[in-house]
């Protein structure tokens, strides 16, 4: 019978201490510690303009990392998504046995691949897949990481009309709040959506709520305000799921 002397059963011991102490999985496949899209902020994609963004994966194992990405998927699951994102091949960045790898990512609005967000169906919350591979060959493949926004972008605009106006004079607000429409490469109206109007006098800095309109169905907003002093009026819209915040530049009125 072949025996093992006492040097060789303590080298084999300190081997496996060694390799222990590097990150893997139970199974001896690579750890991912960290996904990040867009810098953490949501996806904002217009109706025909190309939006670009990065993504940067973490991983470790005790063999050294060769590479790893990231996916963006919509749908049920990753085997049934309905869309993906593309991305460039990954650009790695190797510190000992963790790597951080950079993807460039691609979003256009205007064609009708299935690599890219194709209808206003798709907008709302992605999911994030991340994989990635040991030197030794092992893989680690999550597909449901974590999730994203992309949103269709919004655009919301405010006048205040007569200008100037005399004190104590109606004021009419209007104003109009779009989104990007990926089905047509349009903006389009935004019906039903809940718009604060604010004012701030024009020795102020901070805006107050005056009322809460709800848009048309074309999105157009309209209201009538009692002018009081020099001051600056604006919509604001909180956003949803779908579609982002947006706030109206002020409009200044000048109070005679």
């Amino acid at each position: 019978m072949r025996t093992r002397t006492a040097a060789a059963a303590s080298a084999s011991a300190a081997l496996l201490l060694a390799l222990s102490s590097y990150p893997a999985h139970a199974d001896g496949t690579p750890v991912i510690t960290k996904v990040v899209v867009n810098k953490g902020k949501n996806i904002v994609v217009g109706p025909t303009t190309v939006t670009k963004f990065t993504a940067q994966i973490t991983a470790s194992h005790y063999s050294g990392i060769s590479t790893a990405s990231v996916q963006l998927w919509h749908g049920a699951s990753f085997a049934n998504s309905d869309g993906a994102l593309s991305y460039d091949a990954p650009q790695c960045t190797t510190s000992s046995t963790s790597s951080t790898c950079t993807m460039n990512f691609q979003v256009e609005a205007d064609t009708r691949d299935m690599t890219n967000v194709v209808s206003n169906a798709d907008a709302g919350t992605w999911h994030i897949a991340a994989f990635a591979y040991g030197k030794d060959r092992s893989g680690t493949a999550d597909y449901d990481y974590a999730t994203t926004k992309v949103q269709r972008a919004s655009k919301l605009t405010v006048n205040a009309a007569p200008e100037p106006v005399k004190k104590g004079k109606t004021l009419t607000v209007t104003g109009s709040l779009t989104r990007a429409n990926w089905n047509t490469r349009t903006w389009a109206g935004y019906s039903g959506q809940s718009v604060k109007l604010q004012y701030r006098p024009k020795s102020s800095d901070t805006y107050t709520t005056l009322k809460t309109l709800t848009t048309s169905s074309t999105g157009k907003l309209s209201t009538s305000v009692t002018a009081t002093a020099d001051g600056y009026y604006r919509y604001i819209f909180a956003g949803t799921s779908t579609t982002p915040a947006a706030t109206a530049a002020g409009d200044y009125v000048d109070v005679a």
